[in-house]
């Protein structure tokens, strides 16, 4: 019999009423210690696409090979860290982010 994959719940700031998602806590977590690593601590931050190429190299290639599916990662692991108050946005076209 084979383990289940361990889950963490990812939240969408962008979806009211505390709606959850229970997503890989590998990805999650390599993802998340990326954005954090890599995101500037005050404004007027990053682009999401400056992000995207910073963190790449930082991904582990076993859960991203060649970056497969990073982009995903990211929109989501930001909408989470968002809801959960550790980055913010800046009202800016692009779109840019930074830590609290």
């Amino acid at each position: 019999m084979t383990k289940a994959p361990d889950k963490v719940a990812m939240e969408n700031v962008n979806s009211p009423g505390g709606r959850v998602v229970r997503v890989d806590a590998g990805k999650y977590n390599a993802m998340k210690r990326a954005i954090l690593a890599v995101l500037p601590k005050a404004p007027p931050g990053s682009t999401v696409a400056e992000l995207k190429k910073r963190l790449l190299p930082l991904l582990p290639e076993d859960l991203f090979p060649g970056g497969a599916k990073a982009g995903w990662w990211l929109k989501g692991v930001q909408f989470d860290l968002e809801a959960k108050g550790l980055v913010a946005r800046v009202a800016s076209k692009p779109l840019r982010l930074h830590r609290l």
